[in-house]
């Protein structure tokens, strides 16, 4: 026997004695509830003081901000779907308190009246996170990640590529000129000064070309020198301003892409084929605790190296002084920043190029490795693997590229031309030398000590979970 079917009614144009709250409509848990405790008490008077005031009103910066935050926490990085979801979704509704601002007062808000002001609403709410315990911002795990720009792969400019330009037209030139003295020494006339190639831009260049015209005037030239002559004064000056305009953008970097001047070109981790990949990216620092990000830098250069004292400078500068402990890889394994991090007292769990490879037994029982051979303090010397003593006979000194100055200890062999280990020691010629950077070997061995302790291996294997679990959305230009 059949039953009868019942279903559920559909009243929409029902009308209710009471109207129904949208806040009951949102779960009591729900992120949406988060966002708006957490931005409520934070203090946005830095941001408020921009308005001028007058006219109509304005949107409260903190409806603004909470749209854009869950929006964020959602994926949602259009202006017009941000827009989209205030009519429609009723989540958005009760964020907003049923505001409506379309998608231009939005890119306004987060492109205009967020500009430098977005780092220091971080630092609160880093601040509130402290206060409720969920981080100790004193204990920090420290990585980068190379974010891909939304940006033209192809649309590239390349610092090399300039300056092999640039050389070319100044080889040119003094090409050009030699040939002027050719004339003159085959007139037999008195050659006149010639001017300075040494440094060239596009008013000089231009100076030059008419100094090399007026010195072959009424002279019976070659027709290719002539066309060359006039294809110089068409093309060598512009292309050098443009030259200049490009160098202006590039600054220290040795690339950008055309269509974001921001973005560098890096070599970021192969494809899935094992292609290299070399694209425009930002180099992002973050520091994490209990897997909460509670400092970020982005830069421009691709080496982590450079970015660890600045980075750590921007800590200071939000939370008033360094952190007390600092878990890194190896890319941050300096001289230069074992240095800093001793002067600014940052207990620096942080590896060193080889410190893996140092324990391996392999690496071990290498005698013919410098790190391998004895060294006595007393005598200031190292001992090769015959039992030569290796003495000091020089210091020097080399710079990096940030321009930090290192001391290098030079220490060489005795006699190495009748060493039966010869082959196997080294290939070069004369004794053997090697070079100790004495700083660097002390920064290491308290490094080494540091890894290798039972808190370093508990700090090594927490650093995988908490700084490297994180993960990054593309970057818009």
């Amino acid at each position: 026997m059949k039953r009868d079917i019942s279903f559920k009614s559909n009243s929409r144009d029902q009308l209710s004695i009471i109207p129904q709250n949208i806040s009951d409509l949102i779960p009591f848990n729900h992120p949406s509830r988060i966002v708006d405790k957490v931005i409520n008490k934070i203090n946005l008077e830095p941001l408020i003081k921009d308005y001028k005031g007058g006219g109509t009103s304005s949107y409260h910066p903190k409806t603004l901000l909470k749209i854009l935050v869950y929006a964020y926490l959602n994926n949602i990085y259009s202006s017009r779907k941000i827009e989209t979801a205030l009519h429609e979704n009723v989540t958005f509704m009760w964020l907003s308190g049923m505001n409506k601002p379309d998608h231009s007062t939005i890119n306004n808000f987060r492109g205009k009246r967020l500009k430098n002001k977005l780092k220091d609403i971080f630092t609160q709410v880093v601040l509130l996170l402290v206060e409720e315990g969920y981080v100790n911002i004193k204990e920090l795990y420290t990585d980068g990640t190379k974010i891909e720009s939304n940006a033209n792969k192809y649309s590239f400019v390349w610092g090399k590529a300039i300056a092999t330009n640039k050389e070319k037209i100044k080889t040119q030139l003094s090409e050009l000129w030699q040939y002027v003295e050719e004339v003159y020494k085959k007139e037999q006339e008195e050659q006149p000064p010639k001017p300075d190639f040494t440094e060239i831009s596009a008013a000089k260049v231009e100076a030059a070309i008419v100094n090399i015209n007026e010195a072959l005037k009424d002279k019976d030239i070659k027709k290719k020198v002539k066309q060359k002559l006039n294809y110089a004064a068409r093309n060598w000056p512009l292309k050098l301003e443009e030259y200049a305009e490009k160098e202006a953008v590039l600054g220290d970097r040795n690339s950008y892409s055309k269509t974001d001047h921001d973005a560098t070109f890096m070599r970021t981790k192969d494809d899935h084929m094992h292609n290299a990949q070399l694209k425009a990216c930002y180099n992002i620092q973050y520091s994490t605790n209990n897997r909460f990000c509670v400092n970020y830098t982005v830069h421009q250069t691709p080496t982590d190296t450079i970015t660890y004292q600045l980075h750590h400078d921007e800590y200071k500068r939000m939370y008033g002084d360094y952190p007390e402990i600092d878990t890194t890889d190896a890319g941050y394994g300096s001289e230069e920043n074992y240095d800093y991090a001793e002067k600014n007292k940052i207990e620096a769990f942080v590896k060193y190029n080889y410190f893996h490879k140092e324990q391996s037994k392999k690496f071990k029982e290498d005698a013919f490795k410098k790190e391998n051979f004895p060294y006595n303090i007393n005598q200031d010397c190292y001992c090769c693997p015959m039992g030569q003593k290796m003495r000091h006979i020089q210091e020097k000194e080399s710079y990096t590229k940030t321009g930090y100055k290192q001391k290098l200890s030079i220490y060489e062999a005795e006699n190495c031309s009748q060493c039966p280990l010869r082959g196997s020691c080294f290939k070069g010629k004369g004794n053997r030398q090697i070079q100790i950077n004495k700083n660097l070997e002390r920064h290491k061995h308290i490094a080494r000590n540091k890894l290798l302790s039972e808190e370093g291996i508990k700090r090594r294997k927490q650093r995988a979970a908490d700084v490297e679990s994180l993960e990054f959305d593309t970057i818009s230009s």
